[in-house]
């Protein structure tokens, strides 16, 4: 059977956890820059909005190709800052997305948003790597995890002071979802097909939890997307591309959607 792209980033993400524990012991990263910090609530900065969106800064991706390599992280935070963003989601893999642990420190020096590092996490020294480098959340794949790896990552990541924010894309994977999570997110994108469609979020709402914080991620293009998943249930929507390609982020998020009745 020929590779996805998904299973050639969860190979190469193997390779690249070897060369870290080659490197690194877990105690070497509890006298690093932030391991000590507090560290600040994913899921309080989106309950505090009416619609919390989650900036995310990455410069290429395997959907879209190149999107803004030369982009400096300080200069697009500042703009989803000032535009009203509840939080930032750092792209820390460098293959696929340009993005490296370095940025996540930069942005985390910078603003006082919360800040998710987004990548394929498999393994603990990821969740202690991400800890010392700034990140105040971690996003946890379903599809890459059964339900008790995932469970165990979720309280190695909380037990370090991070919230988890775990995804799905189908009802399969969304039963892998356990109740530790801070944060629930339904992932639009096919992630071996690398196909979005925001109805996954429309069609998935019902069989979401409804005490639990839940949001939507990728494939918002507009405005009106973000109106239709409030009207849903959804309490807010991570955002990446389509801020990424304007000038003007603040039309998406700091476009208020229409209250639900």
């Amino acid at each position: 059977m020929m590779k996805t792209i998904l299973d050639k980033i969860a190979e190469n993400k193997r390779q690249e956890i070897a060369v870290l524990k080659s490197k690194y012991k877990l105690s070497d990263f509890e006298s690093m820059l932030f391991f000590h910090q507090e560290t600040r609530s994913l899921s309080n900065a989106i309950q505090q909005q009416e619609f919390g969106i989650i900036a995310e800064f990455k410069r290429k991706s395997p959907s879209a190709g190149d999107i803004r390599m030369a982009a400096d992280p300080l200069d697009v935070v500042a703009n989803y800052q000032k535009a009203g963003a509840a939080a930032i989601s750092c792209l820390t893999d460098t293959a696929y997305f340009g993005g490296s642990m370095r940025d996540l420190e930069i942005i985390r020096e910078f603003t006082k948003l919360p800040v998710l590092r987004k990548d394929f996490i498999i393994d603990e020294i990821q969740l202690f790597e991400a800890k010392a480098h700034g990140a105040d959340a971690v996003l946890l794949i379903s599809e890459l995890l059964d339900p008790e790896h995932a469970k165990q990552l979720t309280i190695i990541a909380q037990s370090l002071g991070m919230e988890v924010l775990m995804e799905a894309h189908d009802r399969a994977h969304l039963e892998k979802i356990n109740d530790l999570v801070d944060v629930i997110g339904i992932n639009n994108r096919d992630l071996h097909a690398q196909k979005t469609d925001i109805e996954t979020s429309i069609q998935l709402f019902d069989y979401l939890p409804k005490d639990r914080l839940c949001i939507s991620e990728s494939g918002v293009k507009a405005a009106a997307d973000l109106e239709r998943l409030q009207a849903t249930g959804y309490h807010g929507a991570l955002v990446g591309e389509s801020l990424l390609k304007t000038d003007n982020p603040a039309s998406l998020i700091s476009k208020t959607p229409v209250p639900c009745s």
